[in-house]
């Protein structure tokens, strides 16, 4: 199979779909791989790296576009891209569509396979292909969110840990999911008083047992969310329904009773955020302002981190990519059942039962189109 990689075209995109050593791991297998140049570059791999393991560097996309049977990305194609999607290429990436109607109607009009990431699961339930992400955007949270509390940016001036005879700042942590566990690790271990919600009792007494003493589990409801947002120097909030828009959490008339030059961290920003204030930012402009509230809503928070987020994607996302080369991608998905909740949509047709109820779309079952 012929397997390419192109240049993030999203905004402050520094990740790249294929490293090195995934691109070794398919061509040993007997497969091409083709990568756009300079794709790696602001991941730290050269042109060269790729070239000496013998992939073939092509100039520009449109190229890798052509060539290639499966496309590996990192984030959804933007809307120059859609015109060069082809019917029957696969494409694995994030796509989040529940977020995008413009997006989902391109790829089903493109008639490609669609495996988003972020619906994979494993046998245990688990979400194998987000998790590496999550992880980095937890533990960014914290530290973006300390960035943001500095008085220059706008934040309340409060460190997060305080000082001796200074209390330290309280942070709240919305979900306890791989983000949220993540978030609360680097809090707590900074010294917040941090607190989890969630709507699991059996993952807050997990981590009831597993968290130091300033960390307080709270069942997530409505009332204990507006109380603990009164308080909140930090608020991350972390809520995912796989494949599906994230509830609305924080409301707007909250904002009014929490103190001004707070910190709301949205990283369920991919899936239309889980605050009624959160719109996508940039890098280049991560925050701005609801009610003297900082707002940080960033899509693609690990792509601040690329060296770090592009490697811990390629270890997770490698052996999907290797099973569909080798196999096809309908063996592939009818020995690995947990890999085809990953089809979103498949010639043309919505696999994917959240994003097909996002846009009240009909839900076609993939092994009814092959």
């Amino acid at each position: 199979m012929k397997i390419g990689t192109v240049k993030e075209l999203k905004m402050d995109e520094s990740r790249v779909g294929i490293i090195p050593s995934g691109a070794e791991i398919l061509m040993e297998q007997g497969h091409s791989v083709y990568i756009q140049s300079e794709a790696g570059l602001n991941s730290g791999f050269m042109d060269q790296d790729y070239a000496e393991i013998g992939a073939i560097i092509l100039k520009d996309a449109k190229e890798v576009w052509e060539q290639c049977d499966m496309i590996i990305k990192v984030k959804e194609p933007q809307e120059i891209e859609y015109l060069s999607i082809r019917k029957g290429q696969i494409l694995l990436t994030y796509f989040h569509f529940a977020a995008s109607k413009k997006l989902t109607n391109a790829v089903i009009q493109s008639k490609c396979s669609a495996i988003a990431y972020e619906t994979v699961r494993a046998r245990d339930g688990s979400l194998p292909l987000l998790k590496p992400m999550s992880e980095v955007a937890g533990r960014m949270s914290i530290q973006e969110g300390a960035k943001y509390l500095e008085k220059a940016h706008g934040g309340r001036g409060i460190l997060l840990g305080g000082v001796p005879g200074v209390a330290p700042a309280t942070v709240v942590v919305l979900g306890a999911g791989v983000v949220g566990t993540h978030a609360v690790k680097m809090a707590a271990g900074l010294g917040s008083l941090v607190y989890v919600l969630d709507t699991n009792l059996e993952r807050l007494r997990y981590l009831s047992d597993l968290m130091p003493n300033n960390v307080i589990t709270l069942l997530s409801n409505p009332l204990n969310i507006r109380n603990t947002l009164k308080n909140a120097d930090l608020v991350v909030s972390s809520i995912l329904i796989p494949g599906a828009k994230a509830p609305k959490l924080i409301k707007k008339k909250t904002l009014k009773s929490m103190k001004s030059g707070a910190v709301i961290i949205d990283v369920a920003i991919d899936q239309g955020g889980s605050t009624e204030t959160s719109k996508p930012t940039t890098h280049a402009r991560p925050t701005y302002k609801v009610d003297e509230i900082i707002h940080y809503c960033v899509a693609n928070m690990p792509g601040a981190m690329p060296l770090t987020s592009t490697i811990a994607l390629t270890n997770a996302t490698i052996r999907y990519a290797e099973s569909i080369a080798n196999l096809g991608i309908k063996k592939a998905l009818s020995l690995d059942p947990y890999l085809a909740m990953g089809l979103s949509t498949h010639l043309g047709h919505v696999c994917c039962p959240q994003v097909a109820a996002a846009f009240n779309y009909k839900h076609v079952d993939w092994r009814t189109v092959v």
